[in-house]
């Protein structure tokens, strides 16, 4: 078994066709056959039903579908990480996020590392919550990830400033003219809820913490991205707790953020499943700089507020 063969393998299954696979791999299709066939017989069966439009998965083949693009994506990377070694001269740098990262922290970060690094391109890969993008760091599909602090990581980790969680309201709010409020206060509200919020202890963490001070939050609107609830609570649907670098990413002047008395943060962090060299370690180095200092308010750990 071959690393080759599984990189047919895959591109059979992507294109459902092997006459359009050998197009996209640019091999004839008699060497693309050969090839796949050949990783059936060292697997013990056949990985792939040939079908008169096309081919689909045996049982056998889905089971093996998985570690195939492991192994491909890890190959990949370590050939990444091998030149990426060597410094940052050349090469790609992949990286995985969630959105309200991408959106708030990184755009700035990209800008300064393509003025510092031409020659090091960039593939940036956006997740729907912390968990998805662990788990897909730990599948191989980035080099680095960056994002809210994973708690029980094992690889390397580059801890990075705390950023601030704020409370966005409409320019017409009652509450607009003033800087702060407090969590009880917003017990009658309605609420924008998304679905990046974190849990602490299987718990959706605003809950959690509106029920530390009385009260279940009123939730009138459910949505994906973090983007998406800040522009429907600038335009008054409900009010929304967001990071406050994204906030100011996604909409601008458009809303009022509110901070919350005492304040919330939560810890953010570069994280990878090898250590970080090269351009993998400029990028966490950039990142690190750029990382918006959050204030010196104190969290309780179990509070609902993320650290």
């Amino acid at each position: 078994m071959s690393l080759r063969q599984m990189e047919y393998f895959l591109a059979v299954v992507e294109e459902s066709s092997f006459t359009r696979a050998a197009d996209t791999l640019h091999v004839t299709q008699p060497a693309l056959s050969h090839q796949v066939k050949a990783l059936e017989r060292s697997v013990g069966g056949a990985l792939l039903e040939r079908m008169p439009r096309g081919v689909r998965l045996t049982p056998m083949g889905r089971a093996f579908l998985p570690h195939a693009q492991l192994a491909v994506r890890s190959a990949r990377q370590a050939e990444r990480a091998a030149r990426a070694a060597a410094g940052v001269a050349g090469g790609e740098l992949h990286l995985a996020t969630v959105h309200a990262v991408a959106v708030g922290l990184l755009p700035g970060v990209v800008a300064r590392w393509r003025a510092l690094y031409q020659g090091v391109s960039l593939v940036l890969r956006e997740y729907g919550s912390t968990e998805a993008l662990e788990e897909q760091l730990e599948r191989g599909v980035a080099d680095l990830a960056v994002g809210p602090e994973p708690a029980r990581w094992t690889g390397p980790l580059l801890r990075l400033d705390r950023e601030e969680l704020v409370v966005v309201v409409p320019f017409d709010d009652p509450l607009a003219r003033r800087g702060s409020v407090r969590l009880a206060e917003l017990a009658h509200r309605d609420w924008i809820r998304c679905a990046m919020e974190p849990l602490v202890d299987g718990v959706l963490v605003l809950d959690r913490a509106c029920g530390e001070v009385g009260f279940t939050p009123r939730t009138v609107l459910r949505t994906e991205h973090t983007s998406t609830a800040v522009r429907m609570a600038a335009a008054g649907v409900g009010i929304v707790m967001a990071p406050a670098h994204m906030v100011r990413g996604a909409v601008g002047e458009d809303c009022v953020l509110l901070s919350l008395d005492p304040a919330w943060h939560r810890r953010l962090a570069v994280f990878s499943r090898v250590p970080l060299t090269g351009a993998a370690a400029a990028f966490a180095e950039l990142v690190r700089a750029g990382t918006p200092t959050a204030g010196v308010t104190p969290t309780r750990d179990g509070s609902g507020r993320p650290d």
